[in-house]
């Protein structure tokens, strides 16, 4: 037996409304994904417009790509940078004072190899409070990322990270407890 992908369908996902997909598709591109750096605020507008819910202080940088704004929360005081990539074919939640590092991809979606006809599997992705996801790291399908973990760059998180720890590699894997100090004035 072999692969079919002439026989692949998207089972139960529905992005949405084609109307709501269509428009989002234009805006993600001449706004998001730009390299013009539109304002924050306009941004943050935009992506309750359509259908995020968004808290105060979101910062995001140029060349973002969302998938499906309806399907994402994002706390207050975020940052995402440069050319981060939200898949969300499922929804994502982004809790307060998280940090997505310069190309991260947080991917809610992959396909099942087990399978001849190569369908999606889905999972939610979850970043609590303080998450940091370093520059080119990856979170995978139905992770959940405990308060103030950190992905550190270029890892995958294939599983739930812990609170409080720091992880690194391919599979990520706990490198050491994540520890803060008082800032000096």
């Amino acid at each position: 037996m072999h692969t079919d992908l002439s026989a692949f369908n998207t089972g139960s996902y529905s992005a949405g409304p084609r109307w709501k997909v269509l428009a989002w598709y234009f805006v993600n591109y001449y706004i998001f994904y730009s390299a013009l750096p539109w304002p924050y605020g306009f941004k943050r507008w935009l992506l309750q417009l359509f259908g995020a819910r968004v808290g105060k202080g979101l910062v995001i940088k140029t060349k973002v790509r969302i998938k499906n704004p309806w399907r994402l929360q994002i706390g207050q005081h975020c940052w995402i940078g440069e050319s981060v990539w939200i898949d969300n074919l499922e929804d994502v939640t982004i809790g307060n004072n998280v940090c997505l590092s310069q190309g991260a991809l947080l991917l809610t979606g992959n396909h099942d190899y087990t399978r001849r006809d190569f369908p999606y599997r889905l999972g939610k992705i979850t970043l609590e409070d303080g998450v940091w996801i370093g520059a080119r790291s990856v979170v995978c399908p139905g992770v959940y990322c405990g308060t103030h973990s950190i992905l550190t760059v270029n890892s995958v998180a294939t599983r739930n990270l812990e609170p409080w720890q720091v992880y690194a590699g391919n599979p990520a894997a706990v490198v050491r407890k994540r520890t803060m100090q008082e800032a000096h004035a």
